[in-house]
This record gives C-alpha cells, structure tokens and sequence, in this order.
C-alpha cells in the first residue's frame, strides 16, 4: 500500500468547503429547530387529546412515544453538530483498519437492519487508513443512521482503492424511493427533506472535519453517496503497545486534548441503584456520550432490542440468569460490543483483554478517575 499523501486533501468538481459560512450553520440551525418542532408538536396534539377524553389509543400511544423519540434524536443530532461547530475538537490521527471497523459497525447494528427488513450487502476491500478512530466511528454509524432512515430497499456497500491517485473510497447507494414507483416517469420529484435532513448535515460535516470528501449522487429515485479517504496508511505497522498501563494512559492523554472524545456513542447504564447509575452518569458526563439509564434487567432487553448502544455499564448485583442471556444474545450479534461490570465493593480495574469472558471490571469508588478511559480502551480497541 503507498505511503500517505500530503495531508492535504485533493479537490474534486462538487467539494464542498470545510468551514460552513455562518448562513450555512444558520440552515443547520433553522432545521434543526424545525425537526425537534414538528414531532413535539404532534406529541402535544396526542397529550391534549389524552387530557381532553382521559383515553389514549394504542395507535395514538405509538405515535406519542415515535414523536418524543424524534425530537429527543434531532436534540442529540444537535448536540453533535454544535461539537463540530465548535472549532475546539482536535483529532488523533493514528492507523485505523477501516475495513474492520465497518464490519464491527454493521455487526453491532445486525439487530436494527434486521428489524427493518433492510439487506445490507458488502463488497469490502481491507482498507487501512490515517485517522481520529472516535470521528471515525461516528461517521460510520452516520452513514448508517442516514442510509437506514431513508432506504426504501437494500443497502449496498462497497470499499475499494482509486488507480490514481489511490484514494480509498467507500460508496454507499440505496433507493430513496419506493422501488415499484421508480419505474414510472410520470411521478413528480421526491421530497428531498429525508435525504436532506439532520442525519445529513452530521454525516457531512463529521467527514469534512475528517478530511473526507462526501460526494453525493441521486438520480431517478437512486442515491449514491461516496465518502474519499485520502490519507492510507504505510505498509509498515506500528510498534504494538503491550503495556495496558501506557495504554489507559495514552488514551487519558489523548482525551485531555479532546473534551468531548467518544460524542456520538452511547452507553447503556444498567443499575437498580439510582445513586450508583448517578456516579456512573456524572464519571463521563464530560466525555459527550449519550447516556441512557435502565433499573431492570428487563427493561435493559426492551431496549437492546430497539437498538443495540456502543456499551453496556451494568452493576455486578444484577448479574442473573436472565443477564447472562442477555449478555450472551448480545455477543452472538455484535461479537465487538463492549461490557463493563461494576463492583460495589473492592475490585481491581480489568481490561477486556485481560478477563476470560470479554467483559472490563472497575470497582465503584474508581468510577470517576478510571471509567472514562477504560471505556476510551474498549470502544476504540474495539473499532
């Protein structure tokens, strides 16, 4: 594979700039107000109409909970794109196996494509590439967010290397609308509001800070969206780092430098102790995560079936029959999930790496100086 280019990256005839001008972020932000509108909106028309007749319909009840998850999704869009906006984000490059790390994000998303009724097929070259691994990771799980929400058929992925000038390229192409209308040349134009929405905009400006050109095609009903990574890797591996010591260390260092470095991934915290799940929250509250909590492990299945989050922080009192399978289902699916126990009592930190069954330990009162870069460790030792 040949040697990295110079960091600059070449323009191609649509590129668009890396820096939005300041009417550019006020679209973002006029739509991002709109999509957080629109389903509170609904949510207060199902609410007065449960105040007004005392009843709720189960239909009426699935479109309230729908209207509250969507705002609640474009709040978080928000949240990241105003981390981006920020100019305060520093990226660490370092060699990232793209290939792999798509693989890991299509395996821990298994459930939901499934769910959806989605094919995802693959056509991967193995691919290494120079790049932040966290913004990385989250423009994978972008692409998948956009492509997901407005597929009316298959996924189809594919990673490959230019001639030349070699550039890695991963395009993804789907059909945006209904396959049985496509066919049909009398239908006016779609509506571009799916295509064009807050999944969008955090798709693209998570890859230009990247320093990933996003092309975007569409034609007859037809996207095609291909993202250009120019900067691969030497052939030459990096010296491997055995030391799990110097390993959590380089990733608090490199967390110092990023104040919001794993913003975009989400944890499930799973405890019947509310102060427990409290610590557990205010540990990485710094580290932008979306943080979900659950008391039960019932109501951790409910949610794991909706959709599987990067990570799972459970308490080791819960540990039962019924986690266990929990936990078993969950590895079958995403072989790369990250699992980390918590002791109430005295419990040395424990890698993944370093445990029989995959899953990091910390004790409790180690939560707030340990916690943030064990789970830095497992989520990008595991992309």
């Amino acid at each position: 594979m040949p040697t990295p280019p110079s960091p600059a990256p070449v323009n191609a005839a649509n590129d668009v700039k890396p820096e939005p001008s300041p009417v550019q972020w006020a679209e973002i932000v006029q739509q991002l107000g709109a999509e957080i509108a629109g389903p509170l909106s609904a949510a207060l028309e199902q609410i007065q109409n449960l105040a007004t007749t005392g009843q709720i319909s189960r239909r009426g009840l699935r479109l309230l909970r729908r209207s509250v998850d969507d705002a609640r999704t474009a709040g978080m869009l928000g949240q990241q794109l105003a981390r981006l906006a920020s100019g305060r984000l520093r990226l660490n490059r370092e060699r990232q196996h793209l290939t792999q790390m798509l693989r890991s994000v299509l395996a821990q998303r298994s459930r939901e494509t499934q769910a959806r009724g989605v094919q995802v097929r693959q056509s991967l070259q193995p691919v290494e590439i120079w790049a932040d691994g966290a913004l990385l990771f989250a423009l994978l799980n972008a692409l998948m967010d956009w492509a997901l929400a407005n597929t009316h058929s298959s996924v189809d992925l594919r990673l490959d290397l230019t001639p030349w000038p070699v550039k890695a390229r991963l395009s993804c192409r789907f059909a945006h609308r209904s396959l049985e209308l496509l066919g049909d040349g009398g239908e006016p134009p779609a509506s571009s509001v799916g295509i064009d929405s807050l999944a969008w905009r955090l798709l693209e400006q998570t890859a230009l800070t990247l320093g990933v050109l996003p092309l975007r095609e569409q034609e007859a009903g037809i996207t095609l969206l291909t993202l250009e990574f120019n900067q691969l890797a030497p052939d030459e591996m990096a010296p491997a780092v055995d030391s799990t010591h110097a390993r959590l260390e380089a990733e608090a260092e490199r967390m110092g430098g990023n104040s919001r470095p794993l913003a975009g991934c989400q944890l499930l915290i799973l405890s019947a102790n509310r102060e427990l799940r409290s610590e557990a929250q205010a540990a990485v509250r710094h580290m932008g995560m979306l943080v979900d909590v659950v008391g039960s492990v019932a109501e951790a299945e409910q949610f794991c079936r909706e959709g599987l989050p990067h990570a799972l922080l459970f308490d080791a009192a819960l540990m039962n029959e019924a986690l266990l399978q929990l936990i078993a289902g969950i590895m079958r699916d995403a072989p790369d999930f990250s699992f980390v126990e918590m002791f109430d009592g005295e419990h040395r930190t424990q890698l993944s790496t370093a445990t029989s069954d995959g899953v990091a330990r910390i004790s409790r009162r180690h939560l707030p100086d340990a916690l943030p870069s064990l789970l830095m460790f497992e989520l990008t030792r595991r992309s």
